[in-house]
């Protein structure tokens, strides 16, 4: 599955000089990983967001979120965004999100 560049390269540009970033391509996508945890990711036309679990049902009451079921199951702590939906403002707070969250993760 490709994904889309536009979109790739607004996140990086939002991540950019962030410590701990790297992106890697996996899932035929591209993800951006903090010291070594999934962050974000681009798959397709949409935006795989890491919430965790607590904040999972909060996130999906947000515009252009839905379950996060890369693998035919729903996986709680992540949802999908719609490329559609993610003006700036909209982009650059799930990316805040997702950080707030996986920065309290330990590395790997």
């Amino acid at each position: 599955m490709a994904y889309d560049e536009a979109l790739a390269e607004r996140v990086r540009d939002r991540v950019r000089g962030t410590f701990g970033v790297s992106e890697k391509r996996m899932f035929g996508g591209l993800v951006f990983l903090t010291y070594g945890n999934m962050t974000v990711g681009v798959l397709g036309d949409d935006l795989m967001v890491r919430v965790g679990a607590e904040q999972t049902d909060a996130a999906l009451a947000r515009p252009g979120a839905r379950a996060f079921d890369f693998t035919g199951r729903t996986m709680r702590g992540w949802v999908y965004v719609a490329g559609d939906e993610l003006d700036d403002d909209a982009l650059d707070y799930w990316i805040d999100e997702a950080m707030e969250f996986v920065i309290t993760l330990p590395p790997k």
